[in-house]
């Protein structure tokens, strides 16, 4: 399951994690979260986080988030990988497992 966290949380995660930027109001994130809901119960050595853009403006503006969804996996608080948009099951997971 993704966990939805607060820029505060955000800012102390460590290690290899994976966050979804999106919106309440947004379709494609809402479209993207069943997704991304299945692939956290399958892919367990990375946590996926959620974090509401409109809840975390620093931390959007530090990521250079400017549109939504946006899912980056990061290491240690270093983007390693980005996918913006909603796409299939099977990108994502593709995405996941060759970059962690």
């Amino acid at each position: 399951m993704v966990k939805e966290i607060n820029e505060k949380e955000f800012n102390e995660l460590k290690g290899t994690y994976l966050v979804d930027f999106n919106a309440t109001w947004c379709g494609p994130c809402k479209m993207l979260a069943p997704v991304l809901n299945k692939l956290s119960d399958e892919i367990k050595d990375v946590p996926f986080y959620g974090l509401d853009v409109d809840d975390a403006e620093e931390a959007c503006i530090k990521n250079n988030v400017t549109n939504i969804p946006c899912v980056i996996l990061f290491k240690d608080g270093v983007e390693v990988a980005r996918k913006v948009g909603f796409g299939p099951e099977a990108m994502y997971r593709d995405f996941i497992n060759n970059n962690k």
